[in-house]
């Protein structure tokens, strides 16, 4: 899917997602993807997120902690 062509105002913002934390984890699942309609491609404002996923084991977690690191070491 070409961000391009993505209407932004059909996206839900997922600043306006609410949880229930005192549901059991499968109830708190559902609600989430009731409010956010679709968890791969959904708003933060004005920026548009779409999630994907590579063949790898490398984890989100890990990604994300390299991407951490090298924006510190390049500022």
């Amino acid at each position: 899917m070409d961000l391009k062509h993505i209407d932004r105002d059909s996206l839900v913002d997922i600043r306006s997602v609410n949880i229930d934390a005192s549901l059991p984890k499968e109830e708190r699942m559902r609600d989430f993807i009731r409010q956010i309609k679709n968890p791969y491609l959904f708003r933060h404002g004005k920026y548009v997120v779409k999630v994907e996923f590579s063949d790898t084991d490398i984890t989100l977690e890990q990604r994300l902690a390299d991407y951490v690191r090298a924006r510190c070491a390049s500022d």
